[in-house]
């Protein structure tokens, strides 16, 4: 029987093997590598840190009444969660207060308890010495630190705008379960294996 005959004779044949085929064939999406979106759905822990070329040290706070401030210091008001909502798009949480923090019209800073795209959303650019800069998606003002006092009756056009993300703490480890220490085996007992009466709390070890 020729080669022909055969292909002809038993049709059925084909469909598995070209489903098989095809099913190998099949081009797969390729994740985008692009710079663009290394920040893609990523969460980040930081403290935004400035010195405003060595005029103002500070650590950015949002506080539990929504103020919003500078700290010389770290403290738990100024450790903020920094979530990508698009490429090169983040918003700000207060990781203590649970507050977004949002920007006015004026260019001043408040801790919002609900997250406003129009208010909450910043862009964020990234400076060849490390620093980052953060704009308000919407209006396209510098988000800046209160300087601690002005006399400018606009207190958002004086502060600092360079900031540096810190790293926040390191993610604590998971506590093992909690397991009992094995007794030791009552060497002056008839029964120091707890062989024929297993003795409670007694690690199984000793009955094996």
């Amino acid at each position: 029987m020729g080669w022909g005959k055969a292909r002809f004779q038993h049709p059925g044949l084909w469909g598995p093997v070209l489903a098989v085929l095809l099913g190998a064939c099949q081009a797969h999406p390729i994740l985008d590598s692009s710079p663009l979106f290394q920040f893609g759905s990523q969460v980040r822990q930081r403290y935004l840190y400035t010195d405003d070329a060595q005029d103002t040290e500070a650590h950015l706070e949002i506080r539990a009444d929504g103020t919003v401030a500078g700290a010389a210091r770290r403290s738990p008001e100024s450790l903020l969660e920094l979530k990508a909502l698009k490429p090169g798009v983040i918003q700000v949480l207060g990781v203590k207060t649970s507050r977004f923090l949002c920007q006015r019209p004026d260019g001043t800073l408040y801790g919002s308890l609900h997250f406003d795209p129009a208010a909450c959303s910043f862009r964020e650019l990234l400076l060849k010495d490390g620093y980052n800069v953060y704009q308000s998606e919407a209006l396209a003002r510098p988000l800046r630190l209160p300087p601690y006092s002005s006399s400018s009756s606009d207190p958002a056009r004086r502060g600092p705008a360079r900031f540096l993300p810190l790293p926040g703490p390191p993610p604590e480890p998971p506590q093992p379960p909690g397991r009992l220490a094995p007794e030791p085996p009552d060497v002056g007992s008839s029964d120091p294996l707890s062989m024929v009466w297993p003795s409670r709390g007694r690690s199984p070890s000793y009955t094996s």
